[in-house]
């Protein structure tokens, strides 16, 4: 092959992939970062159904966890005596690993690579939710598989959904997001052979052009490039072979950003069903509330177990005969201040909070069965929008008071009656999943109210098709 010809190849090689990588950035890593953070969602709540069923521990090293590269969680066997504590781990450690792709992690084109491209794949494949049967040959999509079995026992009919969209989620945005790694591979691919050629080869002649005189000029020439044989052999063999131009031909085919046909514009979007959708997501809270106050009332007979004076046991009596209200109990607990982030002094009523519990749980459990839905859907968008945020906001209160409540048993139980405290941790996580969703449902009606109205403002149409030949 003519020197000229390698030169004009290199040319034409590096406009194509400059405007791959534009679409890539412009449209590929728009839908990866979507697709993660709906699989990071979607396993969130298995997690939190993993840990309210028991089925899981607890981590609790979690938070002291730092992570400053993606590392693909173990998969080797486990050991059968630690087999509940290596899955807690591995499964809180594949938790952690997502958080950090979807927000900590740089999905640009110029950060990632073929390694790091790697690391993710590794990361979406360690569970196969796309064929997840106790029968996979991988042993952790076996081992989760067969605790889903186990975590739809004895559930309602909300969380057997939750299951459900939950695992058909998850293997939707595995499909997708392979089919957009396998893209970006390909532009990594080239463009690293692309860099060989720029840097190596170009001045090279068919007789210098093998592994063994490209290997030795690459640690001077690209010092901490990684030495990838089988990308060289196919650099030796579409420059210098007899058949490279048809291999280069049909390579920058491949690589060619096909033209987007005008599409029809995006169908009616239903807003209210949006956010009926929140309201029923947020109702679903309720179950997480019931088990933590069933706790909750059994640690405060813990607590007032203690030895009581004659006194107080006659005054218990009195009140059990009457059937009075119980005397108020205030705790004096420390609550993460939701703006500063610190803990701040609060005191709970404690009798008093648990009615209030009870009225919110009331509430909640009617947006999914009971007449306050029907009710809602028959509102205008900014009631119901009104009634998401509230509700959403006061679940949040709640899950920080409950945490707060939670440690204070802990630590002020005294230590015979230490082991008699229910602990309200994966209750309190199946919690916080439910109100994060709830919010996604939130910005995601925000977001497309505002896209609509931008839209409207430039004159457009958002419902008319934009070709007419569709």
């Amino acid at each position: 092959m003519a020197q000229m010809d390698i030169t004009s190849y290199i040319n034409t090689l590096q406009q194509v992939l400059m405007a791959r990588k534009d679409w890539l950035e412009r449209s590929e890593l728009v839908r990866l970062k979507e697709n993660l953070r709906t699989y990071q969602v979607s396993f969130a709540s298995l997690y939190g159904i993993y840990l309210k069923k028991k089925l899981i521990n607890e981590d609790p090293y979690k938070q002291e966890t730092k992570i400053s590269e993606l590392e693909v969680p173990e998969t080797d066997n486990f050991n059968e005596a630690k087999r509940l504590e290596q899955l807690s781990v591995r499964l809180s450690n594949f938790d952690s690993q997502l958080d950090f792709l979807v927000n900590f992690y740089q999905l640009g084109v110029d950060f990632l690579n073929i390694d790091r491209i790697k690391r993710i794949v590794g990361l979406l494949r360690y569970i196969d939710w796309i064929s997840f049967n106790a029968d996979s040959p991988s042993l952790m999509t076996k081992a989760v598989s067969d605790m889903t079995v186990h975590a739809k026992v004895g559930v309602d009919t909300l969380t057997l959904s939750i299951i459900a969209e939950s695992l058909s989620r998850l293997s939707k945005m595995t499909a997708s997001s392979m089919g957009i790694l396998k893209e970006l591979n390909t532009y990594y691919r080239e463009f690293y052979k692309l860099t060989v050629r720029q840097n190596i080869t170009q001045t090279m002649s068919a007789a210098d052009a093998n592994l063994d005189n490209i290997r030795k000029k690459m640690p001077s020439v690209m010092p901490g490039s990684p030495f990838y044989k089988e990308l060289i052999e196919e650099i030796i063999k579409e420059d210098y072979s007899s058949n490279s131009s048809d291999i280069r031909d049909m390579i920058l085919n491949s690589l060619m950003v096909k033209e987007e046909k005008a599409k029809a514009a995006k169908q009616v979007v239903d807003f209210k069903k949006i956010l009926l959708d929140g309201i029923q997501i947020i109702g679903g809270a309720s179950n997480s509330l019931i088990e933590i106050a069933t706790k909750l009332t059994e640690n405060q007979t813990v607590m007032e177990s203690r030895k009581k004076s004659f006194l107080e046991m006659i005054k218990e009596l009195i009140r059990q005969i009457t059937n009075a209200e119980p005397e108020e109990v205030i705790y004096n607990v420390e609550v993460l201040d939701a703006t500063k982030g610190i803990p701040i002094k609060e005191k709970v009523y404690f009798y008093s909070f648990m009615g209030e519990l009870d009225k919110k749980i009331k509430i909640l459990t009617s947006f999914v069965r009971g007449p306050a839905y029907n009710k809602l859907a028959a509102m205008e968008e900014d009631q119901i929008i009104g009634y998401l945020e509230r509700n959403i906001k006061d679940v949040q209160a709640l899950h920080r008071t409950l945490t707060a409540l939670d440690e204070f048993f802990k630590a002020n139980v005294i230590t015979s009656d230490r082991d008699k405290i229910k602990g309200i941790k994966p209750e309190l996580s199946a919690l916080k999943n439910t109100y994060v969703k709830a919010n996604q449902v939130r910005y995601e009606y925000s977001a497309q109210k505002e896209e609509e109205e931008q839209m409207k403002n430039l004159g457009l149409n958002p419902h008319k098709a934009l070709d007419a030949q569709e």
